[in-house]
């Protein structure tokens, strides 16, 4: 990892050879993202980054040190844990974090739990939902004004609903009906005590753009997103990790097969989908075929209701 990201930063302060070239939609997307990241930093006072290792939240990461660059990062990270991540994953954040010496925030679902502050009925139960308390408890601790993230719009339809932008109220509640205008790229940031803007930088970027993006920055990713064979369970028109919070059910059949993760969430809600895309160039070709979001293809607890995520945002959820 240490190669990749030294060769990377050779790209931080130009285009590099292509700089006087004409600009393609990679770099118009960058442009944005480098703009509403700064933004963030001239309007509020504490802002956090927050990082998962995931591929969105690594691709936000090397904005943020573009935008920046040479200076240190001016916010921290900020892991919310759900203790339900894949090992992979932890493994993969905790070493980019070394390697670019980062400051990371790590705060715990599990603690929450402990704390009585939210409650599971079973282990093995999803852990997304319970992220929004230990998010708001978080903010409200360090005094968080702004919350970044890799969230996009093509992922689901109450993201492609909200603003680059997003102001939450003191519970971290997202109010559709209650959010500011954002003509012509100016924002307002401006947040009373205990409220804070959830902001979404590459918003406006596809699946299929996060790909090239991290193929042209040449980006480590967790291996998680890459094809390998797994122990899987067909459940409905999904395949389920066979994992210790994830056991067979009565009756199923345990499967080794070829398969990645298009998002690399809670272990208990995300799933893989049959792939033997083994390249980045294998996953931008997939990627341009795919009919459905990965959300669609890959999450459980979104198949509840075409409501579930925007019922999550509106309790806290990032």
């Amino acid at each position: 990892m240490k190669s990749t990201q030294a060769a990377t930063l050779t790209s931080l302060t130009s285009s590099g050879a292509g700089a006087w070239a004409p600009w393609d939609h990679l770099d118009r997307l960058e442009s944005e993202a480098i703009h509403i990241l700064r933004e963030v930093v001239a309007q509020c006072t504490r802002p956090v980054l927050l990082f998962s290792g995931g591929k969105d939240s690594m691709v936000v990461l090397h904005l943020a040190r573009k935008a920046f660059y040479p200076q240190r990062l001016p916010f921290p990270l900020m892991h919310v844990d759900t203790g339900h991540n894949f090992p992979e994953v932890i493994e993969f954040r905790d070493q980019v974090v070394k390697d670019l010496g980062v400051n990371l925030i790590v705060r715990s679902v599990e603690e929450s739990i402990r704390q009585g502050r939210a409650r599971v009925r079973l282990e093995s139960d999803s852990r997304n939902a319970l992220q929004a308390v230990t998010l708001v408890d978080a903010i409200h601790e360090f005094g968080f004004d702004a919350c970044l993230g890799g969230a996009r719009r093509d992922e689901e339809k109450a993201r492609a609903k909200e603003r680059i932008f997003s102001f939450r109220d003191e519970f971290g509640g997202w109010d559709p009906k209650n959010q500011r205008p954002e003509l012509w790229d100016l924002y307002n940031a401006h947040v009373h005590p205990g409220e804070n803007m959830r902001v979404f930088p590459i918003s406006n970027w596809t699946e299929a753009d996060v790909w090239e993006y991290i193929a042209r920055e040449g980006l480590d990713l967790p291996s998680l997103y890459f094809a390998h064979r797994r122990e899987v369970v067909a459940r409905g028109d999904q395949w389920i990790p066979v994992t210790p919070l994830t056991p067979p059910r009565a009756g199923e059949q345990v499967e080794e097969r070829w398969v990645r993760f298009r998002t690399v969430g809670d272990m208990t809600c995300t799933c893989p989908v049959p792939s033997e895309a083994r390249t980045l160039a294998d996953i931008l070709r997939e990627t341009a075929t795919s009919t459905l979001t990965e959300r669609g293809a890959t999450r459980t607890d979104d198949q509840t209701s075409e409501a579930s995520m925007e019922l999550r945002k509106k309790q806290g959820y990032f």
